[in-house]
């Protein structure tokens, strides 16, 4: 997936990974392929996380990275996806979503901002392709 960030020209500005053992590799991984090392932060929040705990966790991100990659679980990704596009989309392990939000700065971000889904990879299409 990192390499695919690369190829898109969607290189995060931050990632923010929850702590959680295969999400810090996961995140790691991502961060190498995208050379993106130093810009990992880890947090605690996502794990068992809901839209609300990303939401404000993402609210707090710097004006200065526009794109950010989070790297969490589901159930809580899938919901945060479904809440932010209104679209309910299957994110098996891996699956990288490109959500464009109509906000300015972070902490515009809450429960009333609705961005739009622009695409959605899957690592078994991906491989497919």
């Amino acid at each position: 997936m990192g390499k695919l960030l690369l190829q898109q020209g969607l290189t995060p500005d931050r990632i923010i990974s929850s702590t959680a053992k295969r999400a810090r590799k996961t995140a790691t991984a991502v961060a190498k392929a995208c050379q993106r090392e130093d810009k990992v932060e880890l947090t605690p929040e996502f794990y068992h996380a809901g839209p609300g705990s990303y939401l404000a966790v993402l609210q707090n991100v710097s004006d200065h990275d526009e794109r950010v990659l989070v790297v969490g679980h589901n159930p809580g990704m899938e919901a945060l996806v479904a809440h932010l596009t209104g679209r309910m989309e299957t994110m098996p392990t891996a699956a990288l979503a490109h959500v464009a939000l109509p906000i300015d700065q972070w902490t515009e971000l809450d429960y009333e901002v609705h961005g739009q889904l622009l695409h959605l990879w899957r690592p078994k299409e991906i491989n497919s392709e």
